[in-house]
C-alpha cells in the first residue's frame, strides 16, 4: 500500500509538471526535446514483443571488466547470447562505462561495435546504459577485483562513482564521452534505445542525482540519436527524479521487482501516460517475481519484459541482494540468472515456459 500511496502522489506531480510544460510552451519556451507520444506509439508498433535479460558476460564481474581491451571475451559472449537466442529472446540491456571510453575511445567504440555485430548475429537488439548509481562507488581502470563469495554484485561499479556524480565540476567532464558515444551509434538499427541513467538516486544518493540526470538528458537531446532515450523508474518515494524521468524519456522505462499483483498496479498506473512501457528489470525468483508470472503479465499488457541476469558468472547475482553467503555455497533458490555457467538452464522448466512465451 506504501508503494502504492507514492506512485499515486508521484503521478499527481507528474501530472503538474506536464501542466506546467505546457504553459512554459505557450510563452514562447522551446517544449521538452522528446518524441512525441504519436511517435513514440509508431516506434513501438515496428517492434516484436521484446524479451530478454540484462546482459553481462559471465567471465566479467562489472561493466569495465567487459569493456576494457585487456579482458573484453567476444567468444564468450557469443557463446552466451547464442543460449539467449535459443530460447527465444531478442533484447539484451548491456551496461557501458566511461573510464573505458576514457581509457581508448576508439578502442572502446571498436569493442561496442563488435559486440554490437556478434548480437545482431543472434537477432539481438541491444538497449545500452550509460551512468549508474549502484554498488562499489569508485571505480579504478585496470584490473578489476574478483568475486567475494556469496556476494551479489560484489564488485560491479558506478559510473561514475561517488562523490564525482554529484559533482558538477566532474561530471561536466564526461558530456565528450556522452556524446562520442551517442553520435558514433546514432543511425544503428542494432542499437534499440538509449538508457541514460541507471536507478539514479540509488546508495543513498537521492536528490544529489538529478544534477547529472538533468545533463545527460541535456546532452543526449543535442545530439538526438534514431533511437529513444530514457531512464528507468524505480523508486515511487523519488517524486522529483520520478517527475524529470517521466517526463524527458521518450518511452517509460521502470524497474519492478514485485510479485504479479503489485507489478500490474504499476502496469496500469504508468499506462496513464500514454507511452510504450519496457520494463528493463524484474524476476527475482524469492520474491515472487518469476518468468512464469511475470512475464504473461507484460506481454498480456505488450510490455518489453528485460529480465536480470542471463548465465551465472563473476557477478553472483545467483545470489540475493541482502543474503550474502559467505562461504560461497549453493543458495537455496537463485535469486537471478537463466543458465549454469556450462549452458545448461538452471530450471529446465522456467526455459520451456520461456520458449513457449516467445514463440521460439
Amino acid at each position: 500500500m506504501k508503494k502504492l500511496l507514492a506512485l499515486l502522489l508521484a503521478l499527481i506531480l507528474l501530472g503538474a509538471a506536464a501542466a506546467q510544460a505546457q504553459k512554459a510552451k505557450t510563452h514562447g519556451q522551446l517544449p521538452p526535446a522528446r518524441w512525441p507520444a504519436a511517435k513514440a506509439t509508431t516506434w513501438y508498433s515496428t517492434q516484436a514483443w521484446l524479451a530478454g535479460a540484462n546482459f553481462i558476460p559471465s567471465t566479467a564481474i562489472n561493466q569495465l571488466e567487459m569493456w576494457q581491451a585487456a579482458t573484453f571475451d567476444p567468444q564468450t559472449i557469443d557463446k552466451e547470447l547464442g543460449w539467449a537466442e535459443g530460447i527465444g529472446f531478442n533484447t539484451m540491456r548491456v551496461f557501458l562505462h566511461s573510464l573505458a571510453w576514457k581509457q581508448d575511445p576508439a578502442g572502446f567504440k571498436k569493442r561496442v561495435s563488435d559486440y554490437l555485430a556478434i548480437a545482431d548475429r543472434h537477432h539481438m537488439q541491444t538497449i545500452f546504459v550509460f551512468f549508474d548509481d549502484c554498488w562499489n562507488k569508485d571505480p579504478q581502470p585496470g584490473r578489476q577485483p574478483a568475486p567475494k563469495p556469496g556476494i551479489h554484485n560484489s564488485g560491479w561499479m558506478q559510473d561514475p562513482g561517488d562523490p564525482a556524480s554529484r559533482d558538477s565540476a566532474t561530471f561536466m567532464q564526461l558530456r565528450p564521452y556522452v556524446t562520442d558515444v551517442l553520435t558514433s551509434f546514432a543511425h544503428d538499427k542494432r542499437v534499440l534505445l538509449w538508457d541514460l541513467y541507471n536507478e539514479p538516486g540509488n546508495s543513498n544518493k537521492g536528490m544529489a542525482s538529478l544534477p547529472l540526470l538533468r545533463n545527460v538528458f541535456a546532452w543526449a537531446a543535442a545530439v538526438r540519436p534514431d533511437q529513444p532515450l530514457s531512464a528507468g523508474l524505480w523508486n515511487w518515494e523519488f517524486e522529483a527524479l520520478n517527475a524529470f524521468q517521466a517526463l524527458h524519456s521518450d518511452v517509460i522505462t521502470y524497474h519492478d521487482y514485485d510479485e504479479a499483483p503489485a507489478h500490474q498496479r504499476v502496469i496500469d498506473l504508468l499506462a496513464t501516460h500514454g507511452r510504450p512501457l519496457l520494463c528493463t528489470e524484474y524476476m527475482a525468483r524469492p520474491r515472487n517475481s518469476r518468468f512464469t508470472t511475470i512475464l504473461p503479465l507484460l506481454k498480456s499488457h505488450h510490455v518489453a519484459a528485460i529480465s536480470w541476469g542471463l548465465v551465472a558468472g563473476k557477478t553472483n547475482t545467483k545470489y540475493a541482494w541482502d543474503t550474502p553467503l559467505a562461504d560461497g555455497s549453493e543458495p537455496a533458490e537463485w535469486f537471478h540468472e537463466v543458465f549454469r555457467p556450462e549452458g545448461t538452464p538452471y530450471r529446465r522448466d522456467e526455459t520451456d515456459f520461456i520458449r513457449k512465451m516467445t514463440g521460439n
